[in-house]
């Protein structure tokens, strides 16, 4: 069948720096026209709820096979298979590539080592909370500092070194937008960053299998299945996925969470019931924006037939306001029994770190409600320059 056209850079308008304040009245006037539209031959974006799932579901979406690079053409400390293949996370790459990898991760990454972690969590959290006074921002006071302090401890980085990682992380979350959003200036800096990475991870393992510790890097070296490991990429960027995805997105789902919060009547709900605030914002306001995939071969999508390598654009946020997903979506209910959204993904590549990132911001959001239950804004919040990635640089608020 014919795919609803679109004009593409009407779509890509929607990431405008003056709608970043709130995208959403965008998003729906766009959901509710084309929920599957063919922006260009070989690109449709996603935006209604059953559309974006079946995306995240259906084994005939999945990523284009890693592409192999002569040596003349790779970048310093790139890893490669001894195929000469980019070695890629386990986040985009099909079965059974990805089988085989997010399996050796998660019987590294447990439920039981993220358990462990609560009181931790909640110590940090309440040492954070306690030093702030007056006005001051949150997110440098807490959303930043907390995520990061979190998963370095639980990869065992040292202490001295986290302020460095953190800088390096922000330059590549950067680059995870869509190349229509991205620019040099975007670029290259995570380039650099990837290097610095790789190399300081490669370090660092090295060390971890001379002395090992009781922490994830220290697991993650020794995992294995059936005689099958990670090989020295695969654990290169299994580490710099984990980092990144362990407290960029957790940084942001506070922020949201916290402006949210006191948007509409201040932190009493966080005390409450902490959890469905938790997956309140995750729906209202996800802090991960846009995923894409790539047909693998002809298939339907709605009333469309989408081409074997097409690339589907999936807007989330879009998708987790569509009416479908529950009454009056476009408003933030702390109450609201959780539903569906779309924020930690579907099907095989849902989120492996869901669990710590909802560990993490139940402990926040009901401590805060508890050390700090008169917190207010203070000012006007302003956002990160990015998309796939929502949220805040800085959030003042008063004590």
């Amino acid at each position: 069948m014919t795919a609803v056209s679109a004009d593409p850079q009407e779509f890509f308008a929607l990431f405008g720096a003056e709608r970043r304040p709130d995208p959403y009245p965008h998003y729906r006037r766009w959901r509710e026209r084309r929920p599957v539209a063919m922006l260009a031959e070989g690109m449709y974006a996603v935006s209604g709820i059953v559309e974006a799932t079946q995306v995240l579901r259906d084994p005939a979406f999945g990523h284009p096979e890693p592409e192999y690079l002569d040596p003349a053409d790779r970048l310093p400390d790139q890893p490669v298979d001894e195929s000469g293949r980019v070695v890629r996370a386990f986040l985009s790459l099909n079965p059974p590539d990805h089988t085989r990898l997010r399996r050796l991760v998660a019987k590294a990454f447990t439920p039981r080592m993220v358990d462990q972690l609560a009181p931790r969590i909640e110590e940090i959290t309440a040492e954070l909370i306690g030093r702030a006074r007056g006005e001051f921002d949150l997110m440098t006071a807490l959303a930043k500092p907390l995520p990061v302090e979190v998963i370095a401890e639980l990869l065992g980085v040292p202490l001295d070194d986290r302020e460095q990682f953190a800088a390096w992380s922000h330059a590549m979350a950067r680059a995870l937008d869509p190349p229509f959003l991205q620019s040099p200036e975007t670029v290259e800096p995570a380039v650099r960053a990837r290097q610095s990475f790789v190399g300081y991870f490669r370090e660092l393992a090295q060390r971890r299998r001379r002395e090992p510790g009781d922490d994830l890097l220290s697991a993650l070296v020794a995992v294995s299945d059936a005689g099958d490991a990670l090989s020295e990429g695969e654990l290169l960027v299994t580490l710099t996925l984990l980092l990144i995805a362990g407290h960029e997105t957790t940084t942001n789902l506070i922020g949201n969470g916290v402006l949210a919060l006191l948007r509409h009547g201040g932190l009493g709900p966080a005390a409450a019931s902490p959890d469905r605030v938790v997956e309140e914002v995750l729906r209202h306001d996800s802090p991960v924006q846009l995923t894409a995939r790539t047909a693998l071969r002809d298939v339907t999508l709605g009333s469309l037939t989408v081409p074997a390598g097409s690339q589907a654009i999936v807007l989330i946020g879009a998708a987790n306001r569509d009416p479908a997903t529950g009454p009056d979506p476009e408003t933030f209910d702390p109450a609201r029994a959780p539903g569906r959204h779309l924020a930690f993904g579907q099907g095989i590549h849902f989120c492996l770190g869901a669990p710590l990132a909802r560990l993490e911001g139940r402990i926040v959001f009901r401590e805060l409600a508890r050390r700090a239950p008169e917190l207010s804004l203070a000012g006007t919040p302003t956002w990160n320059p990015t998309t796939t990635l929502r949220g805040l640089a800085s959030l003042p608020v008063a004590l």
